[in-house]
C-alpha cells in the first residue's frame, strides 16, 4: 500500500509538471483564452473517447452521475478559461503564484465534502501561503486584473478536485473526464452559437498555434488530468491540491527561461513565492511524519 502510495505521488509530481508547462502554452498559443480551452477539451476528448474504445471499456454510467459530471465539466470549461485569461492579461508567474492558494481553499471546503474536521496545521500552511501571496501582490499590483482571473480559477479548480475526489470511487478516471470534457465543449458551444462565433476564422490558425493545440489537448490535458484523477484513488484532495502548489514552482521556472521578458519578476516576488515553495515541503514532511506515528 505504501509503495502504491508513494508511485501515486510522484506520478502526481510529474503531472504538475506537466501543468506547469500548460502555463507556457498558454501564453505561447496566439488565440482567445475562450477558443482555446473549447479547441482543448475537443481534441483532448476526442483522444480520450479512443482510448476507452481502445481498452475496451464502457461509456455506460448512471443518470445521476452522468449528471454530476455535467456540472463538473462546466466547473473545469470556466476554470481554464479564466486561468488562460489570467495569463494574457497578466504573465504565468502571476498566475500561477495565485493558485497556491489552493491548498487552503482545499483545507476550508474538504472538510464540508468529506465530513471530517477541520485540520488546524492543513489551515495554519494555508495561511502562511496567503502571506507569501500578499508579498507578491503588494509588490506586483499592475498584475491585479490577472491575479483576479486567477482567484476565480483556482476557486473553481478546488471545487471540481473536490467533486471528482468522490465521482473517481464510482467510474473509471477516462470515463469520467471524457463525459466532463464533452460537456465543457457543449456549454462552451452553447455560448458561441449564441454570440455567432463559429466562422471560418475560428477554425483558421497558423501550424504553430495547432502544433502546440495538439500538444495540449493529448499530454497536458487527456493524460494529465485523467492522471491526476486516478491518483485521487491513492491521496486525498488536500495532498492533490497541496503538491499542485508546486505548479507555480515549475511553470515560474521555466517561464523565466522560455518566455524570458515579461516573466522576470521582483526580489519581492521571488521571496514570496520562495516562502510558499518551503510551506509545501513543511507539509509534506509534517504529514509524513504524522502518519507514521499513526501506523
Amino acid at each position: 500500500m505504501r509503495n502504491d502510495n508513494l508511485k501515486s505521488y510522484l506520478n502526481l509530481h510529474l503531472i504538475v509538471f506537466i501543468w506547469g508547462f500548460t502555463a507556457i502554452l498558454g501564453a505561447l498559443i496566439t488565440i482567445d483564452a475562450e477558443n482555446l480551452v473549447w479547441f482543448r477539451m475537443l481534441l483532448a476528448g476526442v483522444f480520450l473517447a479512443a482510448f476507452i474504445v481502445y481498452k475496451k471499456q464502457s461509456f455506460v454510467i448512471s443518470a445521476t452521475s452522468f449528471a454530476k459530471l455535467i456540472f463538473v465539466g462546466l466547473l473545469i470549461a470556466l476554470h481554464w478559461i479564466f486561468f488562460f485569461r489570467a495569463i494574457h492579461v497578466s504573465n504565468v508567474s502571476i498566475t500561477l503564484s495565485i493558485f497556491s492558494l489552493g491548498a487552503f481553499f482545499a483545507s476550508l471546503l474538504e472538510p464540508l465534502f468529506y465530513g471530517r474536521k477541520i485540520l488546524f496545521y492543513e489551515v495554519f500552511f494555508g495561511l502562511i501561503i496567503i502571506a507569501g501571496l500578499a508579498l507578491i501582490m503588494k509588490v506586483e499590483v499592475k498584475y491585479l486584473h490577472g491575479m483576479y482571473y486567477a482567484l476565480a480559477a483556482i476557486i473553481l479548480g478546488v471545487l471540481f478536485t473536490l467533486m471528482n475526489g468522490k465521482l473517481i470511487t464510482e467510474h473509471d478516471p477516462s470515463v469520467i473526464t471524457f463525459y466532463e470534457f464533452a460537456a465543457g465543449v457543449f456549454f462552451i458551444s452553447i455560448y458561441f452559437l449564441v454570440q455567432g462565433k463559429f466562422n471560418a476564422d475560428f477554425f483558421t490558425m497558423s501550424l504553430n498555434n495547432w502544433g502546440l493545440l495538439l500538444l495540449l489537448a493529448s499530454v497536458c490535458t487527456a493524460y494529465a488530468f485523467t492522471a491526476s484523477v486516478k491518483v485521487m484513488q491513492k491521496l486525498t484532495p488536500y495532498t492533490v491540491m497541496l503538491t499542485t502548489n508546486l505548479e507555480p514552482v515549475y511553470g515560474i521556472v521555466l517561464a523565466y527561461f522560455i518566455l524570458g521578458g515579461k516573466e522576470k519578476m521582483s526580489t519581492e516576488f521571488y521571496i514570496g513565492a520562495l516562502i510558499i515553495v518551503i510551506t509545501v515541503i513543511l507539509n509534506g514532511v509534517f504529514k509524513h511524519y504524522k502518519n507514521k506515528k499513526e501506523v
